[in-house]
């Protein structure tokens, strides 16, 4: 049932909002640069890779050796305003439509990560990962790595339609208000280097 309402509602969702899409992907390319759409590989269910999608949000500067610079000296203002729209995550309503993810589960995380998970922290890839989830209407980049992971772990072990249903409710309400959108004025979170527990 999840895997029929995710696609549903993914493409729902695509055709609601596609003159945001067209738009958003001529910005990007005008004033960041081809290509406009950003792909990274990230851990899917039980860690198996795929090539996650969202519009690119930062300038692809690079250093007098070709290497990208850091990702604070990168920002650009149309960049910024697509981030705190959410608009760079439409492009991962494919992915759901693929299967790679779901419309609701813990968000996936970087394949570096993988390694370091305790066994505790490995339960986040019981489930499909997600465009939103428990964590992110609870406060996305605002709060610590610990904190992700122990709401990330209660979703698995309380998932149910009514609480995606309501995930996705505040997610939307969240997005229309920006509550949490960019708490912090760093592009992402530190790194993970590993949790005790």
């Amino acid at each position: 049932m999840k895997r029929i309402l995710d696609v549903i509602f993914s493409f729902l969702i695509l055709l609601l909002t596609a003159p945001f899409i067209v738009i958003t992907y001529i910005l990007v390319i005008l004033k960041l640069g081809r290509p406009a759409i950003f792909k990274q590989t990230r851990p899917g269910y039980l860690g198996e890779p795929f090539n996650i999608y969202k519009f690119r949000t930062m300038l692809n500067t690079t250093d007098k050796d070709g290497e990208l610079l850091p990702n604070e000296e990168r920002r650009h203002p149309v960049g910024n305003l697509i981030r705190k729209t959410s608009l760079d995550e439409l492009p991962q309503l494919i992915n759901v439509i693929k299967g790679d993810i779901s419309l609701v589960g813990p968000r996936p995380l970087l394949m570096e990560y993988l390694p370091l998970y305790n066994e505790f922290q490995r339960k986040r890839m019981d489930v499909k990962p997600g465009i939103t989830g428990w964590a992110q209407i609870n406060g996305r980049n605002a709060i610590s790595w610990e904190k992700k992971f122990e709401l990330d772990v209660w979703y698995v072990e309380n998932q149910s339609m009514k609480l995606d249903m309501f995930i996705l409710y505040k997610t939307i309400k969240n997005v229309i208000t920006r509550k949490d959108i960019n708490a912090s004025k760093k592009i992402s979170m530190t790194k993970f280097k590993g949790l005790e527990q």
